[in-house]
């Protein structure tokens, strides 16, 4: 008996219009990605925003539009407003650093005589702030301003783009979703939904939860903030707002130096009650409220793997990379889910 057994070549003859199509396709698609790269950090924060977003939309059931509207209004213009106006200054504060350096670098020295400090360690620490200011201050003086300038004006184009992405993603989600499915042999659909569920929900339990505690700590403290007299509230609010989002990397990272500060300023009695009352009205509602309500909206994925991913993904690519490295985490975490589903329903079929 004879088998027709065909070589590479021949495989690629017979399949050659399907194989010239799939590179075509995968050309355009490197091209639209390396187009899209720009505009990376607003499509990320868009769907990350949709996600924050999604409950107060599912509201809205049959008013899509309506909706995706309201929940964008709500929810995403409200982030907008804390983030872009405490980055733009923290920009503004940058700016002025480097256009008085000589001026910084006294007021630091000042603050470390009027420490009540032993002379050796006051010796230590200005070696150590001359020593940072004539390595750090000159690099920072070669910025290239129209590059700086450019960037800003990118950051808030990303912005303003996240915005249409959550509201288009709200409105007609579905119908990316029921296309991305359609392109799936329908033998394979049942494991593409069951992976896209479990996707759902990781991310779901990423951002939901620690997205509306951050909101909440990050207003919350513009209050306290400016009851206690500190300046560059937006700013900090900002900084509180980006902490919150992370597991184990709280807002008491900026709390903490504040109090520290306010100690050297004003003593021990004030630096204890802006410790005190920041933590009952910042921190005290989302641990007993948001936390415990949204209890079941958890990822099941562990906080120190997402502080890696949160962190490290904003050292590799920016505000796109922060919040892309714990989705690509996710997807990882939910193939591994199907995965698990797969094996558990073919080993009672293997049994005798």
């Amino acid at each position: 008996m004879e088998y027709n057994n065909p070589d590479g070549i021949s495989v690629l003859i017979q399949y050659k219009w399907k194989i010239a199509a799939s590179i075509a396709v995968a050309i355009l698609f490197a091209i639209a990605v390396i187009i899209a790269l720009p505009l990376a950090d607003g499509i990320v924060l868009g769907l990350v925003f949709a996600y924050i977003s999604r409950p107060i939309y599912l509201k809205f059931k049959g008013h899509k539009k309506i909706g995706a509207f309201v929940a964008t209004m709500c929810i995403v213009v409200p982030v907008i407003l804390i983030l872009g106006s405490g980055l733009l200054e923290i920009i503004h504060q940058i700016t002025w650093i480097m256009n008085n350096q000589a001026q910084v670098i006294g007021d630091v020295f000042d603050f470390i005589r009027n420490i009540d400090i032993p002379e050796t360690i006051s010796n230590q620490l200005h070696q150590l702030t001359w020593d940072v200011s004539t390595s750090l201050l000159p690099i920072i003086g070669k910025i290239d301003f129209v590059s700086y300038a450019q960037s800003i004006a990118m950051f808030f184009v990303n912005l303003l783009l996240s915005i249409v992405m959550c509201f288009f993603l709200l409105a007609d989600g579905d119908k990316l979703y029921n296309a991305i499915r359609e392109l799936t042999p329908n033998k394979h659909q049942h494991v593409f939904e069951s992976y896209f569920h479990h996707l759902d929900i990781i991310l779901s339990g990423i951002f939901i939860a620690n997205a509306y505690s951050a909101m909440f700590v990050s207003i919350t403290s513009m209050f306290v903030f400016y009851a206690f007299g500190f300046s560059h509230i937006l700013a900090l609010a900002t900084l509180i707002f980006i902490a919150s989002v992370i597991p184990m990397f709280a807002g008491y990272m900026v709390i903490l130096p504040l109090t520290i500060t306010r100690y050297f300023d004003t003593g021990f009695e004030s630096a204890a009650l802006f410790f005190v009352v920041a933590s009952i009205l910042i921190y005290a509602p989302p641990e007993l409220v948001f936390k415990p309500y949204l209890a079941s909206v958890k990822s099941n994925i562990h906080p120190l793997l997402l502080m890696l991913a949160f962190l490290g993904g904003a050292f590799v690519g920016g505000i796109a990379g922060f919040f892309a490295a714990p989705m690509l985490l996710g997807a990882l975490f939910a193939a591994y889910q199907v995965y698990k589903e797969q094996m558990q329903t073919e080993e009672p079929d293997k049994l005798p």
